[in-house]
């Protein structure tokens, strides 16, 4: 073919104002319940598992309680778990008698809210709710230009929270990476919990490494808040806490940052985090049981503390690549066993929890892409209520990506529209458009009156992902995805400043050695 031959363009692109009249629609902001997708949109259409196959599940899960049980509680876990019911044996470990375990499944919270500073951005964690977010202790930094890893700062913590705060599709940022220039462990935690919340207004997760450091971050959180009675009416962080070391053992520091922070009030992530083939078994199926024992322990021993306290049922289990035995956060194998848990949280009818979108690639490629897309799909699909570390992550979570970010704003749009589905109405299967067009109409929908109402609400579009014509993308110097990536990240950050009120903020740098600026 003659390459310089006028090529055809469709029709649509010569009906005139037509464009424009889309663009100036598109231009309008959409009232929230009439935006294509947003947060908590309900998923559960996806069920890896049977309904047989979830009450074997939770079968094996009571029993492993009740058999094998979980050792190495701090005294004050012993004594309030034991008071409630759990048995401590001659060989140290806690044993759940399933009496117990149904007890506290039955006063435990549900239909929680994740609240946050702005409560148009609270999260309902009910029913198949979805919410995408961060999460991760990342201790590089991916630069996709240089293609080098370096160490993650206090800095580069702070600006990925700038970067949620304008990302319509992550609904909540969860500490993304280790702040490796503060050396100092309690300056790290203070660090990570204001670098969060500096930098949006969104739901934080945040975690504390060493009991003794829990007391001062509160006291920050009481300066943002205004007070122990604001921070209590609205408590808008969520404490991330690895209470178990998988298999089936306590973590005696996290478990004692766990009572305390159940205490004052704070929102709790029960973290199971086993790795299939290394710290839980190999089969799918049995890291499940392993993954909800785990969970079922920390509902109890949280609700032991104080019955009805806000907790996510923190399945979070992983699949190793049993070749070498890394882990594989971005296998398919992931993608199903996160959607397996989420089915779990829903027969619990607890808030849940899970990794989704994690890639093993070491940079925001193809291979990121395909990872990425088919895990966060699955995970909304089966109505996951918070899919954690869903953008961002790279190596299998040990290098983040302030890029992928914003890559993943677009894909996490499109797995929104996944959970979405299709609406079927009277009015969106009724044939009036169809008649109106084949008899004695144009022929296409392109103009008519339900196709503009209609692409807005029923259509989601990319904001970096491109759609151009190859003519269009030729004409427009041919710009690739990375490039437009990093463009709206630069344009964000340029204009995304503190969220802390000014005179807060001096206050709190006044007090505390805040790294960031």
């Amino acid at each position: 073919m003659d390459e310089t031959a006028e090529v055809c363009e469709p029709s649509r692109a010569r009906r005139s104002g037509g464009r424009t009249a889309r663009v100036a629609m598109r231009a309008a902001p959409l009232a929230d319940d009439v935006r294509p997708v947003r947060p908590g949109m309900p998923g559960g259409k996806f069920k890896p598992l049977t309904e047989e196959a979830v009450q074997q599940i939770h079968q094996s899960a009571l029993e492993a309680l009740e058999v094998i049980g979980l050792s190495q509680a701090p005294p004050s876990g012993v004594a309030v778990m034991t008071a409630a019911g759990a048995i401590q044996g001659d060989d140290g470990r806690l044993r759940f008698p399933r009496a117990l375990v149904e007890d506290m499944l039955a006063v435990a919270a549900r239909n929680i809210t994740l609240h946050a500073r702005d409560p148009k951005q609270d999260l309902h964690l009910s029913g198949s709710n979805v919410h995408y977010g961060t999460a991760g202790a990342a201790v590089h930094i991916v630069d996709p230009i240089t293609l080098d890893y370096r160490e993650s700062t206090a800095q580069d913590l702070y600006d990925a929270a700038r970067l949620v705060n304008n990302l319509d599709n992550i609904h909540f940022y969860q500490r993304t990476m280790v702040c490796r220039d503060v050396k100092d462990n309690r300056e790290m935690d203070l660090n990570t919990l204001y670098g969060c919340l500096s930098g949006t207004t969104k739901h934080v997760g945040t975690s504390f490494s060493d009991p003794s450091h829990v007391a001062d971050c509160f006291d920050m959180l009481y300066t943002v808040a205004g007070g122990e009675e604001k921070w209590l009416e609205r408590p808008f962080v969520s404490n991330s806490n690895c209470f178990v070391v998988p298999p089936m053992k306590f973590a005696e520091e996290s478990c004692i940052v766990m009572e305390d922070c159940i205490r004052r009030g704070m929102p709790m992530l029960l973290l199971s985090a086993g790795q299939a083939g290394a710290t839980a078994p190999a089969p799918i199926a049995l890291t499940i049981v392993q993954a909800v024992a785990e969970c079922l322990a920390g509902v109890v021993y949280a609700n032991a503390v104080k019955p009805g306290a806000p907790c996510i049922f923190g399945t979070w289990p992983f699949v190793s690549d049993l070749r070498t035995g890394a882990m594989s956060g971005g296998s398919a194998e992931q993608a199903l066993l996160t959607a397996g848990c989420a089915q779990m949280h829903r027969f619990y009818d607890l808030p849940g929890g899970a990794a989704s979108g994690i890639s093993d690639s070491k940079l925001p490629d193809m291979q990121a892409g395909w990872e990425q897309g088919i895990t966060n799909s699955l995970a909304g699909l089966a109505g996951l209520n918070m899919c954690y570390e869903a953008v961002g992550m790279h190596a299998s979570l040990l290098g983040f990506c302030l890029e992928s970010l914003v890559l993943g704003d677009d894909l996490l749009g499109q797995a929104m529209r996944l959970v979405r589905g299709i609406d079927v109405t009277p009015d969106s299967t009724s044939i009036d458009a169809m008649k109106e067009v084949c008899l004695g109409g144009p022929g296409h929908y392109l103009g008519s009156d339900q196709t503009l109402k209609l692409m807005q609400t029923e259509y989601i579009y990319p904001n970096v992902g491109n759609r151009m014509s190859p003519k269009e993308w030729n004409e427009a110097g041919k710009p690739l995805l990375l490039d437009t990536a990093i463009a709206r990240k630069n344009a964000i950050l340029a204009k995304a400043g503190s969220v802390i009120d000014p005179e807060i903020d001096q206050a709190i740098r006044k007090a505390y050695n805040i790294y960031f600026k």
